[in-house]
């Protein structure tokens, strides 16, 4: 005798479907839908006229090519963070480490910190992860240059916004800083004053080259080297004194 399936026999395989797929941040879905929009006429035009030409073969893939460009760029994989999340600190972004120093901080703390900071390229992951679990103390957007976001000088004097945080526990205080780059021209910030951030949520996201910058207390374990590559909510670049 024929049993038809119900929903609850491929709940565990449309699961995995969902999570393994890449999927396209809700940040860069109007900007694809119009560029989609705006190539399919100009090839429909371009076909029209001159079809079976290596003009309308060029164009094609030149807009197949451009299209998976920004559409890599965009991408949101589905991450879970693995480890024990007490005490430590994960990177919030793909990327390299470009700068592990101890500086001084005259934002909010106004003394010194060690900096952590992550360089994305284009071809990283864009989507900003909260570092920590913990509440939001103060979350600030500032208007800035656009200078390569590799500089030293970028991180205060780029477009940039700031994210302060508060461990569960109440021990430990950071400040995250998301830069702009000479190519991004728009930072997303979700990240409110008051509310509580997790790990496995997303913080912001941050358009084409940027950085992200980690100001640690003194005394933090370092668990990362320089030029390293690193991977949003999956990597711990620190652990907090006990």
């Amino acid at each position: 005798m024929y049993i038809s399936p119900n929903k609850d026999t491929f709940a565990p395989y449309i699961k995995y479907v969902y999570h393994k797929i890449m999927k396209v941040h809700h940040e860069g879905r109007d900007v694809l839908t119009t560029y989609f929009i705006i190539l399919f006429v100009l090839n429909g035009i371009l076909w029209y006229f001159f079809r079976h030409t290596f003009l309308s073969y060029l164009a094609g893939g030149a807009s197949l090519v451009f299209f998976g460009i920004v559409l890599n760029f965009y991408r949101s994989p589905y991450r879970q963070f693995k480890g024990d999340s007490n005490g430590v600190v994960v990177a919030s972004a793909d990327g390299k480490i470009v700068a592990i120093e101890e500086v001084y901080e005259g934002e909010y703390f106004k003394d010194k910190r060690i900096i952590v900071s992550i360089f994305m390229s284009p071809f990283n992951v864009h989507a900003n992860w909260y570092p920590i679990n913990g509440k939001v103390l103060m979350s600030k957007h500032h208007d800035g240059r656009f200078m390569a976001a590799y500089l030293p000088k970028s991180s205060t004097e780029n477009e940039r916004s700031t994210v302060v945080m508060e461990t569960e526990d109440g021990k430990n205080q950071i400040l995250l800083r998301q830069v702009a780059g000479a190519m991004a021209r728009r930072i997303v910030t979700y990240a409110q004053v008051g509310e509580t951030g997790s790990i496995d949520e997303h913080l912001g996201f941050i358009k084409l080259g940027s950085r992200v910058d980690v100001y640690l207390p003194l005394g933090t374990e370092i668990l990362v080297e320089m030029d390293q590559k690193v991977t949003g909510n999956q990597t711990v670049i620190a652990k907090f004194r006990a």
